[in-house]
């Protein structure tokens, strides 16, 4: 997450800044040389062939292993592709001889290997692949082998219009990726590979990296158990938000998390996602220094002078992201080196400012001793890992504000920052995540120039984290000139800052789970970048597209068209996307399902007031606030729901959060609208019920709209409740709470809706008694309420990372509401006010003891998802009043 609140997101264009240096010729030749330079580097470190075969081989083989023989790859040079990154598809020239390949596949890297089987499955075969979790890959339309479909004409060249296809935000790793073992990670590594992403981040595991580092630096094991955070809230700790909550880290994780990296590094070697830097036993090839002040770096209209096509962009390549060194270190530190700028941070809202969590501690960048750490945290990891792509992330201002906002001091902060990076890598780029600059006021144009151009020429990529929605290239002179990634976000912890000269979707935060997507906006955004008015400038620096999501395993249409938009040169027409998308999704034609989805696309997927989509539906982020409050601040809310058109901004959000703990639902479409949907949905079933997709998406569109109707019902209970209608309040509650328990029972029809497995996977990954019991408290926290509480406080982190998942909504969210309407009722009845601090002791002591409990819950799906969608949908949703229309 990135800070101010757990934070965590789809989609991103990366777009590398090459800044002008005193005069057209020098910006012009400088940032292109040494860019061209570099990537020749990777390009010659890249795994051989015959390894990114057999990758791209593997692939085939656990997708669809019927057709392993069906299918032939090559590895080619960019110079068949013209010069770029792509795939070719060709029937095989023996096609039609007994036993031969039906189809060749032809590509740069494993990674566009697999892009090109997924592409040809796809698009030939009419076929679906998403993550298990989604309904998994729709392969029934696929013909036998030996009838594959052939390719008509010559042959399908595929190729990338910008190079990098980003994938992951800085909190992913914990919202999604934290009890994952590699059995997972090989799945999700396939995945990546056949969407085409090849600039992953690869985040798992550093806390091992760490304590060796630290070791160096005087500081014990023991010291460092209050430095890193628990398990479920390592990205956290990473970022200086937090210290020391949800552990300590036993050694067996540190040491069982750095032999995962490893097989996870050396996977996405062999797809071609990694360059190899062999350090021990092999000389290191190296891009001379630009010998040039990072204060003379500025941009002019001279980047005009870099056209399209300069040699740069053609030699592309796709490395993996390791992180690197912030600024965040332990408090034993500043006892060791008394004389070392360390300061302490302000509270990241823990109850009361508790120093036992909060106030981390920051060493200046412009200190001797930030360098010194940050080479030997980059030159452990080389030495570790054996290699590098060169490309490192740091946030070190994600939601930490620098003390003073002179451009000179935050220039000279960033400088510091990326010695500290080419010390240890003398080839080191610095990704940025550039979500600080949307929510930061602290950042204006001098400041964001001074930090951006602090930097070399050609040694800074910045991430447009939240670029389907707001965008930050166009306010900006396209980063002032540095590169940058377009970039969907989807997830993240109240809130990430990314920066990356990149296009990014961020899409969801802290992995909520909701029906939301801006599909247009993905359909054209990173078109629209690449073509703006300063065209010949914004082709480029745009290097990539990305997903910056904060969770995964959800909304796999928006996923699914953010993929293919890393291979479209042109804009996608999504309506005509959506009829195909939809008849791939189930393996066939269906009337009914191609106009519900129709409606989805212009309701729930086209979301346009510019909101962010923080899922805080009443039943999972349920209001700590006086009834009276609610009632008489949203007299409006029943009309809201029905028009939808209020903006919320971030901002905003957390004012009301702070003023009156209600976080208003957001809600932007015609919910009558998706109740047809979802009568067509419901109408297809007969057709489509053996469908692990359709049932995936039958449960999750009956989720959305109860939710929302559940969000109306919370309104009725309190009118009735300010009308002193005791009756009232106790029928519309018990409506609710029995909406509560069918919604758990409707949510068990699906693997994907189920809190058993995130909760089996953490106690998997235990050594011991005391560990299964640690991760387990780690995982039961992160999805409740984080840090400790008083009485008669709860902490401001709490259903931030909220999920509608069978079993918490029966234990956890259900009992709550209940212990609130108790307190509605009992104030009618004995007629004083609503007493608040019984309320939130009962409902803090709830909280408690669920977080601390051992009980199981299913790892397998019970019950039939239509059958069941059918039953509430009659109970809940058929009357016409349900709903204005």
């Amino acid at each position: 997450m990135a800070s101010t609140f757990p934070v965590n997101s789809v989609t991103f264009f990366i777009v590398l800044l090459s800044f002008c240096i005193l005069s057209v010729t020098q910006s012009s030749t400088i940032g292109v040389k040494y860019i061209s330079r570099l990537l020749e580097i990777q390009d010659q470190e890249r795994a051989l062939p015959s390894v990114q075969l057999s990758a791209a081989r593997g692939v085939l083989n656990r997708l669809i292993p019927s057709h392993s023989s069906s299918f032939e790859f090559r590895i080619v040079s960019k110079e068949r592709c013209g010069g770029e990154l792509c795939f070719i598809i060709n029937n095989h020239p023996s096609v039609g001889e007994h036993g031969a390949p039906e189809i060749l596949i032809s590509g740069v890297t494993g990674v566009e290997l697999s892009a090109g089987l997924h592409w040809y499955l796809k698009h030939w075969c009419g076929a679906h692949i998403s993550w298990d979790k989604t309904g998994g890959a729709q392969l029934s339309s696929v013909p036998k082998s030996g009838s594959l479909p052939h390719v008509q004409g010559d042959e399908i060249l595929v190729q990338r219009p910008i190079p990098w296809n980003y994938y992951q935000n800085a909190v992913t790793s914990s919202y999604t990726f934290t009890w994952w073992d590699w059995e997972r990670w090989e799945k999700e590594i396939d995945w990546m590979a056949l969407q085409g992403i090849n600039l992953p981040l690869a985040f798992t595991g550093q806390e091992a990296i760490w304590q060796k580092v630290f070791q160096t630096f005087n500081i014990s094991s023991s010291d460092l158990n209050d430095f890193f955070g628990g398990p479920a809230f390592l990205a956290w700790s990473r970022m200086g938000n937090l210290h020391g909550w949800g552990g300590p880290l036993p050694q067996s994780w540190l040491d069982q998390q750095l032999t995962l990296q490893k097989k996870i590094l050396a996977r996405m070697y062999e797809f071609g996602m990694t360059p190899a830097v062999i350090l021990e036993g092999a000389v290191s090839r190296e891009v001379p220094a630009v010998d040039i002040p990072a204060h003379v770096l500025h941009v002019s209209d001279c980047l005009d002078d870099l056209n399209p096509g300069d040699q740069w962009r053609r030699n592309h390549e796709f490395p993996y992201v390791l992180p690197a060194f912030s600024g965040n270190v332990p408090a034993a530190l500043k006892s060791k080196f008394p004389s070392a700028r360390i300061t302490r941070l302000g509270n990241w809202f823990t109850v009361g400012g508790d120093y036992r969590w909060c106030c981390t501690y920051l060493l200046d960048a412009t200190d001797p001793l930030f360098v010194e750490i940050g080479k030997a945290f980059v030159q452990q990891q080389l030495k570790e890992y054996g290699r590098t792509s060169h490309i490192y992330n740091c946030d070190t201002f994600d939601e930490n504000t620098p003390p003073d906002d002179d451009p000179e001091y935050i220039s000279s902060l960033g400088a510091a920052i990326f010695r500290g990076m080419q010390s240890g890598d003398n080839n080191a780029v610095w990704l940025m995540q550039g979500w600080l600059f949307s929510y930061d006021p602290f950042w204006r144009p001098p400041q964001m120039k001074a930090l951006l151009h602090s930097v070399p020429v050609g040694r800074m990529v910045v991430l447009d984290l939240f670029a389907e929605v707001k965008p930050i290239w166009p306010t900006s002179e396209q980063f002032y000139g540095v590169p940058y990634i377009w970039k969907v976000t989807v997830s993240f912890p109240f809130f990430s800052p990314l920066v990356l000269s990149d296009k990014c979707m961020l899409h969801n935060f802290a992995g909520n789970i909701e029906m939301y997507g801006v599909l247009d906006a993905v359909g054209s955004g990173p078109i629209d970048a690449r073509m703006s008015e300063n065209s010949t400038m914004a082709s480029l620096f745009i290097v990539g597209v990305g997903m910056s999501m904060e969770g995964t395993e959800q909304n796999p249409v928006v996923y699914d068209l953010m993929a293919e938009i890393a291979f479209q040169h042109n804009k996608i027409d999504v309506k005509m996307w959506i009829d195909i998308y939809s008849r791939r999704r189930y393996g066939k034609y269906v009337s009914s399902m191609q106009d519900a989805w129709d409606i989805l696309y212009h309701t729930v997927y086209n979301c346009t007031d510019g909101a962010y989509d923080k899922n805080r539906d009443v039943i999972v982020a349920f209001p700590d606030v006086d009834p009276y409050i609610i009632s008489s601040s949203q007299a409006s809310i029943r009309k809201r729901y029905h028009h939808n058109r209020k903006l919320i901004s971030r901002g905003a959000f957390l004012k009301e959060t702070a003023d009156d703990s209600y976080d208003h639902p957001h809600l932007w479409y015609s919910t009558s609208e998706v109740l047809h949907a979802l009568e067509l949905f419901i109408k297809s079933g007969d057709e489509l019920s053996g469908s692990n997709t359709y049932r995936y998406d039958l449960v999750d569109l009956t989720r959305q709209a109860l939710a929302k109707y559940a969000n109306q019902l919370f309104i009725q209970v309190i009118e009735a409740y300010q009308l002193d209608d005791v009756h009232g309040v106790a029928h519309y509650s018990q409506k609710f709470l029995g909406l509560v328990e069918d919604m758990d029972t409707l949510l068990a029809c699906h693997n994907g809706f189920l809190l058993g497995p995130w909760l089996e996977s953490a106690k998997q990954l235990a050594q011991d008694r005391e560990q299964k019991k640690q991760y387990e408290w780690n995982a039961r926290t992160q999805i409740t309420m984080w840090f400790d509480n008083t009485e008669e406080e709860a902490s401001l982190l709490r259903d931030y990372g909220n999920k509608y998942w069978s079993g918490l909504l029966r234990d956890y969210y259900g009992p709550r509401a209940a212990i609130y309407f108790k307190f509605l009722t009992e104030s009618l009845e004995r007629g004083d006010d609503f007493r608040m601090e019984d309320w939130r002791k009962e409902w803090i002591k709830l909280t408690n003891d669920w977080q601390s409990s051992t009980n199981l819950y299913p790892v397998q799906s019970n019950g039939d998802a239509l059958d069941t969608s059918k039953l509430l949908y009659n109970k809940y949703l058929k009357d016409p009043d349900t709903y204005d229309h």
